[in-house]
C-alpha cells in the first residue's frame, strides 16, 4: 500500500506515528489521530469506536461545523454500542476488516446489508453525506476498533465523496496509529487495575469515579487555558499527563485501615488525622520522579484536599518522606497547584453526585448550589466559573462513565 502513496504523505504519517508514541494517555491520542485522519482527508467530522467485549463502542467524536455552531459540546461524550455485524456501517466495516467508502449515507440502496442510523444527525441538525470508515488493525492484525470520516470538504467548503487516494492515506495511516492506540488502552487499563485494588479498600474509589474526575479535570483545564490563550502546544502536553494524574488523586487510600475508610457515620479527631495521611502517602509513591507526569501526580496527591481560604490539609507540611509528619499551616489561593485546585473541584462535584453504599446523592439543583456557595472558600472562584461555563460537557461525561 505504501508504494501507491505519495512519498510526502508517508513522511508526514510515519512523523506523526513517532509523536503518537509520545502520548501516553488514550483520549489524548484518539483526539490526535482523529484530527490527523481528517487533515489527511479534510474532512469536516469523525468518530472512532473501540472494541470492547466484541462490541464497538464510540470513545471520541470531533465535528467542526457543530463546534462552530457551539452545540457541539454535548455529543463529545456520546457512549453509543454497535455491534460487529453486517447491520451498521461501523460494524460491517469491523466484521470485513475492509475500508469502506460511502458517497451520500442516505442514499444507501437495497444492495448492501448494512444502513445507516440517522438519530444523531436528526438531533444535531446535522447533514451526513460522505463517508470513510477504516479498521483500527495491530501489527499484528488485532482488531481494536473502527476509525469513521466524515464529510470531505472541497476548497470552496462543500461536502464532496472520498477519492481512492484518502482511503489509501486514511487506511495506512490507520495501521501505524492502532499500534500506538493498543499502548495507550493497555496503560489505562494498568491504572484502572490501580484503581481497582483500591476499591477493594474504598468503596468510594470506583474506575467510573475515576474516570470521571479525570475527564471533569482535563476539561476545566482546557477552558480555563483558552480563557488565559495558554498555546496548543502546552494544552495537548497537560491534557496528556493531566487525566491520568487525575485519576490517581487518592491512591494513598490503600495505605489507610479498612476501620476508617468503611466506617459508617463522621470520623473522630484523631481518625480524622490518621486519614489525612493518604494525601502523604499518596505523594510519596511518586517521590522517585523521573518524568513531568510524576511531578504532577504527586502534585496532586498531596495538595487536592487544600481549600482556596486555607482550611483545608495537609497544609504546609515540609519533608514529606520522614517517618513521621505533622499537618502544617493550610495553603491559600495560588499558593495551591493549579492542577490540584482542579482536581479538587472535579473530586468533591463527583462526590455530591454520586450514590453510595453509606449516602444518597445530591439532588443537582443543591449540588450546584453548593459549588456555588463555595466560590472563594472551598474553591478557586475562577475555576467555578470555568466548572459552570462548561456544565453540558460535565453533565455529559457524567453519563459516559455510569456506576455499575
Amino acid at each position: 500500500m505504501a508504494s501507491s502513496l505519495n512519498k510526502n504523505n508517508v513522511a508526514a504519517i510515519l512523523k506523526i506515528t513517532e509523536d503518537l508514541n509520545q502520548i501516553h494517555d488514550i483520549d489524548s491520542l484518539l483526539d490526535r489521530v482523529l484530527l490527523s485522519a481528517r487533515r489527511f482527508s479534510r474532512a469536516d467530522a469523525g468518530s472512532i469506536y473501540l472494541l470492547e467485549n466484541q462490541v464497538l463502542r464510540i470513545h471520541f467524536v470531533q465535528n467542526d461545523t457543530l463546534i462552530r455552531q457551539e452545540s457541539g459540546n454535548k455529543f463529545l461524550y456520546q457512549n453509543q454500542m454497535v455491534p460487529v455485524n453486517d447491520k451498521s456501517i461501523a460494524g460491517y466495516v469491523a466484521m470485513t476488516r475492509k475500508p469502506l467508502i460511502i458517497d451520500d449515507a442516505y442514499a444507501l440502496d437495497g444492495t448492501v446489508p448494512y444502513g445507516f442510523n440517522r438519530s444523531f444527525d436528526e438531533s444535531a441538525s446535522y447533514r451526513t453525506r460522505s463517508l470513510l470508515t477504516v479498521p483500527l488493525l495491530t501489527g499484528r492484525n488485532r482488531l481494536i476498533g473502527v476509525m469513521q470520516i466524515i464529510n470531505s470538504l472541497d476548497a470552496a467548503g462543500a461536502t464532496v465523496p472520498f477519492r481512492g487516494e484518502d482511503e489509501l492515506v486514511v487506511a495506512y495511516f490507520a495501521n501505524h496509529a492502532a499500534g500506538s492506540i493498543e499502548k495507550a488502552k493497555m496503560t489505562r487499563e494498568i491504572i484502572l487495575r490501580m484503581i481497582g485494588i483500591a476499591e477493594l479498600r474504598d468503596p468510594e474509589e470506583t474506575g467510573a469515579h475515576v474516570n470521571r474526575v479525570g475527564a471533569y479535570s482535563i476539561e476545566i483545564y482546557s477552558q480555563w487555558a483558552a480563557n488565559h490563550r495558554v498555546a496548543e502546544s502546552e494544552v495537548k502536553k497537560v491534557r496528556d499527563f493531566l487525566r491520568i494524574a487525575a485519576m490517581l488523586h487518592d491512591v494513598g487510600k490503600v495505605a489507610i485501615p479498612d476501620t476508617l475508610l468503611k466506617k459508617h457515620g463522621p470520623l473522630d479527631h484523631d481518625e480524622y488525622l490518621q486519614m489525612q495521611r493518604h494525601v502523604i502517602l499518596g505523594a510519596r509513591l511518586f517521590k522517585n520522579s523521573t518524568s513531568d507526569w510524576d511531578d504532577m501526580a504527586a502534585e496532586i496527591a498531596l495538595n487536592h484536599h487544600e481549600k482556596w481560604d486555607g482550611s483545608g490539609y495537609p497544609g504546609r507540611v515540609g519533608d514529606i518522606t520522614g517517618d513521621e509528619w505533622h499537618p502544617g499551616p493550610g495553603k491559600k489561593g495560588e499558593e495551591i497547584p493549579l492542577f490540584a485546585r482542579i482536581v479538587a473541584l472535579s473530586d468533591v462535584y463527583d462526590a455530591l453526585t454520586s450514590q453510595r453504599a453509606y449516602k444518597e446523592c445530591w439532588p443537582e439543583e443543591k449540588v450546584l448550589g453548593y459549588m456555588g456557595e463555595q466560590r472563594g472558600k472551598q474553591f478557586d472562584p475562577e475555576l467555578v466559573d470555568v466548572f459552570f461555563s462548561i456544565y453540558d460537557v460535565i453533565r455529559a461525561i457524567q453519563k459516559k462513565y455510569v456506576d455499575h
